[in-house]
C-alpha cells in the first residue's frame, strides 16, 4: 500500500514558524512526521523562498487540494480567525498555544473541527520538556499541602498576545496536568504602565481543597524563568529535578504527535483527556481574566 501523505502549509514565520518549516523539511527518520510534506508557507511579509520552501498566498493555501493541514504560528490574537478559515476550508489544524483568546471561541472551534471530522491539535511543548517530565515523575503519588509556581519573563505586547492568563496558559497547563482539576478562588493583577511591568497572582484550590498559587510576572530585563515551591506531606520541592537533554527537539516531538493523530494512531481516551485539559485551561484563563478585570469592590 502507498503510505499516506499529508500536504502541509505553515502560516506565520516567526521563531515558531521557522522551527516548523525546518522540522517539516527534515523529519525524523521512520517517525510519523515522514507522512507530512511541506507544500509552502504563508506570511504577511514577503520572503520568496526559505531554503526550499516556497511562499504562497493565503487564498492558495485555503484552496489548494494538495494541502491537508495547516500549522498556525501567527501571533495569538489571530489564531482564532486563522483556525476558523482552515477548518472551513476542510483542513486539519495544528496551532501554537493558546488556541484562542476566549473560552467561547475555543469551544466553538473545537466543535467545528469535530463536525468536519478534522484534527484540531494545540501545541503544548511545555509538557514535552525533559524538565517537566522529570517534575511530573517527582510529583506523582505525593499528597500536596500547598504550592506556588512563579514565572518571570520579558514584556509582551498584550494587544497581540492577549491577557496574561491566556498568553501564560503553559503555566496553568502544568498545574492542571500535575495536580488535576482546579478552581479559581481569587485573582488580581498589578500593572505599572510607566515601568511596563505586570504581575498577575492567581489563587486556586485543588479538588482536595489544597491551595495553589500561580504568579505571572513580566517586566523589562526580567529573565525568563520558572520557580517552584510545592510542599507535600513528605516534604517540599523547591528546585527542578535534574533532567537529561532530549535528543529530539520539542517542536519535532509535537509534530510527531500531530502526525500520529492524522494517521489515527492516538487512542480515543488520550484524545478525550487532551480535549478536556485544553478547554478546561482556557475556561479557567477566562475566569481569571474576569476576576482581574472586575472593578475594585468598594466597601463603605
Amino acid at each position: 500500500q502507498i503510505s499516506k501523505m499529508f500536504g502541509t502549509v505553515v502560516v506565520g514565520v516567526g521563531i515558531a514558524g521557522l522551527a516548523r518549516i525546518r522540522d517539516l523539511m527534515n523529519p525524523m527518520p521512520s517517525s510519523p512526521s515522514e507522512h507530512l510534506k511541506l507544500i509552502g508557507f504563508v506570511s504577511r511579509r514577503s520572503f520568496g523562498n526559505i531554503n526550499e520552501a516556497k511562499q504562497i498566498s493565503l487564498e492558495d493555501a485555503l484552496k489548494n487540494k494538495d494541502i491537508h493541514a495547516a500549522f498556525i504560528s501567527t501571533e495569538n490574537k489571530s489564531h482564532e480567525e486563522t483556525i476558523r478559515m482552515f477548518l472551513e476550508a476542510g483542513k486539519h489544524v495544528l496551532v501554537e498555544y493558546p488556541m484562542a483568546l476566549s473560552a467561547k471561541a475555543a469551544h466553538e472551534l473545537w466543535e467545528m473541527a469535530e463536525q468536519k471530522g478534522k484534527v484540531l491539535h494545540v501545541e503544548h511543548i511545555e509538557l514535552l520538556t525533559e524538565e517537566y517530565k522529570q517534575l511530573k515523575k517527582e510529583v506523582a503519588g505525593k499528597d500536596l499541602v500547598k504550592g506556588t509556581l512563579h514565572f518571570t519573563g520579558h514584556v509582551l505586547d498584550e494587544n497581540k498576545s492577549g491577557f496574561p492568563a491566556f498568553s501564560g496558559i503553559a503555566r496553568l497547563t502544568w498545574l492542571i496536568d500535575l495536580f488535576g482539576d482546579l478552581t479559581v478562588t481569587s485573582a488580581t493583577r498589578e500593572k505599572q504602565k510607566d515601568k511596563n511591568y505586570s504581575r498577575m497572582t492567581v489563587h486556586f484550590q485543588t479538588a482536595n481543597k489544597k491551595p495553589l498559587t500561580w504568579i505571572e510576572e513580566r517586566g523589562p530585563g526580567m529573565r525568563r524563568e520558572k520557580k517552584i515551591n510545592f510542599c507535600f506531606t513528605s516534604g517540599c520541592l523547591e528546585n527542578f529535578p535534574e533532567a537529561p537533554r532530549s535528543s529530539v527537539g520539542l517542536f519535532m516531538q509535537d509534530q510527531n504527535l500531530f502526525a500520529k493523530k492524522l494517521l489515527g494512531q492516538v487512542s480515543k481516551e488520550e484524545l478525550a483527556a487532551e480535549k478536556w485539559r485544553i478547554l478546561r485551561c482556557l475556561d479557567l484563563a477566562e475566569v481569571i481574566q474576569q476576576y482581574c478585570e472586575e472593578p475594585e469592590k468598594i466597601y463603605s
